[in-house]
């Protein structure tokens, strides 16, 4: 029997998850994530997707983010036509992320025309799918709740662990049967952290014999939840002293949920005045509800909290769900202090953006980060606090204050993986393979890896075949 494994996205970059388990021959995906970057090179990478939809034998995806998501309807629609394995929570997270991205498409499509036809340029870009192929991968996905092991394949086990990233993200486990000989492969998918509220910590999967690690940040370390509650605090209370706007790009699903909860809490314990709070993103306020109908991926810790005492973590009285283009608009004559979360994360399309044009030149402004933003996106740029952004073809001058808080990353560091890494049984352990990070962070990664006891580390290449059996 042979076992192959390659990477066609998410190799020595952190988007664009697309990886190849190849066992006999018959090829296995694991994810099939959108590239997010400078438009022109994105969508050349997402259109060259690398392998023909009738070679794939079955699909598995770890969770709903775009970058893991995103090209599933580009799949279906170039004709794939088999299951795509993941959690009940991933699959309706997912049906939203692929529909949201469906219409950006379209609507990037009749912008970019109109602005075309203005300038009188020639104008031949499409949408990558549409709806309709996005509800075409929706109806593929069968959902596998965690810990139910199921054959995929004859001779192949698929068993989900809860990652602890996102609500419903997972691990998967493939056990594939070698002649009578069990090979274990473990694919994190994105890695959570302990202690997180809302969702449970990062799972421990039986003995691996190839762990497939991300490793976004192998050269970082978060702050502490405390420091970073502190740091909020102190944003906010210059917020209410300047009447000023707070502008938070956020993915929305889990950031977006988390960041409320920490600002209920902050709220109800009085250490911050009580001030409106707009989440203005249609999918976060759809994932909101989402989260409120899967409880069985809660930590214990918000069950005791929320549940028991009948309250409501993802709501309280100074917060408010737009719903409307109108509402959204009406936020930039809206006087401060208020806070404004809003989708993209990465700052790469949604009404953040529009919200950034308005309000990135007032000093009285602050954009705060609370994820990672990736190489030529606008978060990026921001994030090093360039004087000037391009948002919609124009150039703005930056005069809002940009602030970090890194503790409510949904990603683990590098010691938070490590310790992840010694808590499991490695005893059969063989190799790691990381994927899903910057060459810099993985290259210091793979150092405090084997300072760590982890020796046999591979830095996945695009394209480049590693045999497994």
């Amino acid at each position: 029997m042979s076992i192959n494994f390659y990477s066609l996205g998410a190799a020595e970059e952190v988007t664009g998850s697309k990886h190849i388990l190849e066992v006999n021959g018959k090829s296995y995906l694991i994810d099939c994530g959108s590239f997010q970057g400078s438009r022109a090179e994105s969508d050349k990478k997402n259109r060259n997707f690398g392998i023909s939809a009738d070679k794939i034998e079955a699909a598995i995806l770890t969770h709903g983010h775009l970058d893991h998501c995103g090209l599933f309807p580009l799949l279906t629609k170039n004709g794939y036509r088999g299951n795509i394995y993941a959690t009940p929570a991933s699959r309706d997270i997912a049906s939203l992320i692929m529909m949201d991205s469906a219409n950006i498409q379209a609507r990037d499509s009749t912008y970019l025309r109109k602005q075309a036809v203005k300038k009188g340029e020639k104008f031949d870009w499409t949408p990558l799918y549409s709806e309709k192929d996005a509800i075409q991968a929706t109806s593929q996905i069968l959902s596998v709740s965690y810990n139910r092991p199921m054959f995929i394949d004859s001779n192949i086990k698929l068993e989900f662990h809860d990652a602890g990233h996102i609500l419903g993200s997972a691990m998967a486990m493939l056990k594939i049967n070698n002649d009578g000989k069990e090979i274990n492969v473990l694919a994190t998918g994105d890695l959570g952290r302990k202690d997180k509220p809302i969702i449970r910590d990062p799972a421990r999967p039986p003995a691996a014999d190839y762990i497939i690690l991300e490793s976004t940040y192998g050269d970082r370390l978060h702050e502490n939840t405390e420091d970073a509650m502190r740091k909020l605090e102190e944003i906010v209370k210059r917020l209410v002293k300047t009447k000023g706007k707070l502008l938070i790009p956020s993915f929305a699903i889990e950031r977006t949920q988390e960041l409320v909860y920490y600002f209920h809490i902050l709220t109800d314990e009085g250490i911050i005045p009580e001030i409106p709070i707009f989440v203005d993103s249609p999918m976060a306020t759809n994932a909101t509800t989402i989260f409120q109908v899967h409880p069985e991926c809660y930590d214990e810790g918000i069950k005791e909290a929320f549940i028991k005492h009948q309250k409501n973590p993802f709501g309280f009285n100074s917060l408010h769900f737009t719903t409307s283009v109108l509402e959204s608009k009406a936020l930039n004559d809206r006087k401060g202090p208020l806070i404004i979360i809003s989708a993209d994360g990465m700052c790469e399309a949604g009404r953040i953006q529009h919200h950034l044009i308005h309000n990135i030149g007032d000093p009285n402004t602050t954009v705060m980060t609370v994820g990672y933003m990736a190489e030529n996106t606008l978060g990026r740029r921001l994030l090093e606090k360039a004087d000037e952004v391009k948002i919609h073809g124009m150039w703005l001058k930056r005069r809002a204050e940009v602030k970090k808080i890194n503790a409510f990353s949904a990603h683990a560091d590098y010691a938070e993986a490590i310790a992840w890494l010694k808590s499991l049984d490695t005893s059969r352990l063989k190799k790691i393979f990381l994927v899903h990070g910057e060459p810099k962070g993985q290259a210091v990664f793979k150092g405090h890896l084997a300072a760590a006891g982890f020796p046999n580390v591979d830095i996945v290449k695009y394209g480049e075949v590693y045999n497994l059996a």
